[in-house]
């Protein structure tokens, strides 16, 4: 039996015969969320700055029975977008599923703040975003199909201190989703968010560390005192989570879901 399949995780979207993208695909919610597509029968190019380690990602998933391109590419440059574009639709003849996913942090108060760790964070969570869908929606809208999927964050909606530059992208990614719904919605194309709290990500990890320095407090106390303190359910969000959600928003199912802020927060926000 194929062994990506033997996990059983196929949601309930049928992805045969799609082409999807994700970028930020090497680990975390990237990684997983590229497995669940696979699994829904997709097949899957995975996009990630770090050469070695989305080759090792392709690698693993083609190895249990997938389809699976590494591609490396800098999201924030406009060059390498397009070259990347190009390369897919030469090999595949376009993108059907976009999962803007690529993201990194930097945590420290705003009066502090490196204007270049600000310009990158810039560059990759809210410019990468534009620069992706500006070059794949176009053939989507030709098919009169296509799924956009910007991986956003609780902080599209809250904040937290000492992260500005985060918030205050992923506050403009929802703005994006938003308008570009609003463009694609008569063409078959639905955009979509899905805005986790903390996710069980390599990315989380660097945080925990981060801000038990900043504090001068153990990882332990970070998790439950700062990053879990406004969470009901008191628990990090496993990444496949995150990936099947990606799925149903593919499916035939949510179609009419356009636009829409998927908020996954074990009740952050409920008041």
């Amino acid at each position: 039996m194929n062994q990506i399949n033997e996990a059983g995780i196929h949601g309930s979207a049928d992805l045969k015969g799609k082409t999807a993208l994700v970028t930020g695909a090497a680990s975390g919610i990237g990684f997983a969320t590229a497995r669940c597509l696979i699994r829904a029968g997709a097949t899957v190019c995975l996009a990630d700055i770090n050469e070695d380690a989305v080759e090792s990602s392709a690698m693993e998933l083609n190895n249990a029975g997938g389809s699976a391109v590494p591609l490396v590419m800098d999201v924030s440059s406009e060059s390498a977008v397009r070259s990347v574009s190009e390369k897919i639709f030469r090999e595949t003849g376009g993108v059907d599923i976009l999962v803007n996913n690529a993201g990194l942090q930097h945590v420290s108060p705003v009066e502090s703040f490196p204007v270049e760790r600000w310009d990158l964070l810039q560059g990759v969570l809210l410019r990468g975003a534009f620069l992706c869908t500006q070059q794949f929606l176009p053939r989507m809208t030709e098919n009169g199909w296509g799924r956009i999927i910007n991986i956003a964050s609780i902080h599209s909606i809250v904040a937290s201190q000492f992260k500005s530059a985060y918030v205050s992208a992923k506050h403009g990614l929802l703005g994006f989703t938003k308008t570009v719904a609003l463009e694609a919605a008569a063409k078959g194309v639905t955009v979509n968010a899905i805005s986790p709290a903390y996710v069980r990500t390599p990315l989380v990890e660097q945080q925990i560390d981060a801000q038990a320095k900043l504090h001068s407090i153990s990882r332990e106390a970070v998790i439950t005192d700062i990053m879990l303190a406004p969470m009901p359910q008191k628990e990090l969000i496993e990444p496949d989570e995150i990936g099947e959600t990606v799925i149903f928003l593919c499916s035939n199912s949510a179609r009419h879901i356009n636009g829409h802020n998927l908020v996954i927060d074990g009740g952050w926000t409920i008041t």
